[in-house]
């Protein structure tokens, strides 16, 4: 009798927790919408990509939450440390997997009425390669941990470098001319279009209401759909490596399928997806090493390294081999159909069959390897890393401008 009461109370509390679905899915979904809103009017006033690194940020508040705790727990109890990688690339390999053809699929959908071509491609801009680029030393820093078998505060450290020398790149950026305005939504134009310091007040009040409405639905969120899930009697595994962070990354969809939906903002919203790629495989990755520190030490007395064994190991590299597929795919700044449906296919086939992970793997390096050909033989233009370092010197002559600008006013 009491087990079976037991069961009935745990049935209502997950009842309870699913039904706060009908408030919390309301308030994410605004919540995406005054962040994209103040990313839009962000733009011009500072460079694109640093608006977007600020959107991803807050957008990744709900996984950050989720890979503390799991890190956390798995710092208490070693056993669940494998958790802590599946949530990890789990959550990469879905934005990247599904994010990305999404986007895509998405803009050919609303813009196959003006498109000249039935299949188009969504052309990067030429600011949008410091965001391609940014993908390629974190990816490359992750092979050395991947031969180590773990993850130490030193790594993290590295990791933390990488992405700041990132936003460093993004600041060197000139904003968006304010000629652009008119494509922005009405909300947007209202708040860059206000006087003086209202003007930043309105922009950071978009960012600052959107972040804080998330904030406080996306934990009851996330609770809801898990307590879903769990009816429906979904593995724990799962639930870690695709459920909750399908969950925790839903306002980035959101914002990003709107961008989509715009068609002319669809390069904007890759480029939100790529910005949260790299803020997992920095900021994310390295805060796993110090939360398992710390619990570590804080349960059992000493500090321990983050470490994992062949088979989270395969997980790594898998998603490793995804991204670096995903950023030799831009490296031409363009994303065509054929891109998206076969990434989309590749992600959807180990999502279904998981013991094909390895098959998977593989044919993602053959295709980095049919893709390195093409650019070696000139037959795929490479034109990521040129962009790159136009804009690195580009953004060198702008600061000898300005600091040759002070110096005039002081004398």
């Amino acid at each position: 009798m009491r087990a079976l009461l037991k069961i009935l109370a745990s049935g209502a509390a997950g009842g309870a927790k699913a039904l706060s679905a009908l408030w919390t899915f309301p308030s994410i979904l605004l919540s995406a919408f005054l962040l994209s809103w103040g990313a839009e009017a962000a733009q011009f006033l500072m460079s694109q990509g640093v608006a977007l690194a600020i959107l991803a940020w807050l957008q990744t508040l709900p996984e950050f939450a989720v890979e503390a705790v799991i890190a956390w727990e798995a710092g208490r109890e070693i056993e669940r440390a494998h958790l802590a990688i599946a949530n990890l690339t789990g959550a990469i390999r879905l934005l990247l997997g599904l994010g990305w053809p999404m986007i895509y699929f998405t803009f050919a959908f609303f813009g196959r009425a003006r498109a000249s071509r039935r299949l188009p491609r969504i052309q990067l801009d030429r600011e949008h390669a410091t965001e391609v680029m940014g993908l390629v030393p974190p990816l490359l820093y992750f092979i050395v941990i991947v031969v180590k078998g773990t993850i130490t505060w030193i790594d993290a450290v590295i990791l933390l470098g990488l992405y700041f020398a990132y936003l460093w790149v993004l600041l060197r950026h000139p904003p968006h001319d304010a000629e652009q305005l008119s494509e922005a939504p009405r909300v947007s134009q209202w708040a860059y279009r206000q006087k003086g310091w209202r003007r930043k007040a309105a922009i950071g009040g978009l960012f600052a209401s959107g972040g804080v409405l998330l904030y406080a639905a996306a934990h009851p969120f996330l609770e809801s759909m898990l307590a879903l899930a769990a009816v429906f009697g979904v593995s724990q595994f799962v639930l870690v490596q695709w459920v909750a962070p399908f969950l925790s990354e839903f306002p980035e969809k959101l914002s990003a399928f709107n961008w989509a939906r715009r068609v002319s903002h669809a390069p904007m919203a890759l480029m939100n997806m790529v910005s949260s790629n790299i803020n997992q495989w920095t900021v994310l990755a390295a805060m796993i090493p110090l939360v398992y520190g710390f619990s570590h030490l804080r349960h059992h007395g000493t500090w321990a390294d983050f470490p994992f064994d062949a088979e989270q190991r395969l997980e790594i590299i898998l998603t490793l081999l995804q991204t670096g597929l995903g950023a030799m795919l831009l490296a031409n700044m363009e994303f065509d159909w054929l891109d998206a449906t076969a990434i989309f296919v590749l992600w959807l086939a180990q999502f279904l069959v998981p013991h094909w992970r390895e098959e998977v793997a593989v044919a993602y390096a053959l295709w980095m390897v049919v893709l390195a050909v093409g650019f070696a033989i000139g037959a795929k233009p490479l034109r990521a890393p040129r962009l790159f370092w136009e804009s690195l010197q580009a953004g060198r002559r702008r600061s000898g401008k300005r600091e040759g600008g002070r110096g005039k006013g002081k004398r």
